[in-house]
């Protein structure tokens, strides 16, 4: 034999209480499902505009004489809009620089290399770095160096060098 078991009728109407209030009545009165707004994740304009534009200038223009060293011997920002040497590092190394720093390339072989350029790991995440970078290859548009596309070459090595995956 089977024992049926009632709902109290007053948890049954607390139950659609609370359905009410958190769906709330919609134009009409009747009740709607609540929606909740996500914003969009920031393009890799907006990131390179809140962390990488105070060095490397607002459209990656660089800082002037970025290749000569400073009196501290770190170098200054170089550009980032293809007229600088950015171009030429593939994406796994490109992406290292950022997430790492520019103090992973100095080397005691070689004091003339200092380099400025802070870590970024702790403040952005993969997807972030990524996007920045992919909004720095934008600024190279069609430009040529050495009688070749600047993005041909920048593709063509970061087929040997993709993206880190993430943890790494």
């Amino acid at each position: 034999m089977s024992v049926k078991r009632r709902v109290p009728l007053d948890a049954v109407c607390a139950l659609v209480a609370a359905l009410l209030v958190a769906c709330g009545p919609d134009d009409r009165g009747t009740a709607t499902a609540a929606v909740v707004a996500v914003p969009a994740p920031p393009t890799g304009q907006e990131i390179f505009a809140a962390n990488c534009a105070v060095c490397h200038g607002a459209v990656g223009e660089g800082q002037p004489n970025w290749h000569i060293a400073n009196d501290d011997g770190t170098l200054p920002a170089p550009p980032l809009n293809g007229d600088g040497h950015t171009w030429h590092h593939p994406d796994g190394l490109l992406y290292r620089i950022v997430s790492q720093g520019g103090a992973q390339f100095e080397s005691p072989s070689d004091p003339s290399f200092k380099s400025g350029m802070p870590a970024f790991e702790d403040r952005l995440n993969r997807e972030e770095i990524i996007s920045v970078l992919t909004y720095v290859k934008s600024l190279w548009g069609n430009k040529v160096r050495m009688d070749f596309s600047i993005r041909e070459s920048q593709a063509l090595l970061s087929e040997r060098d993709p993206f880190p995956p993430a943890g790494e």
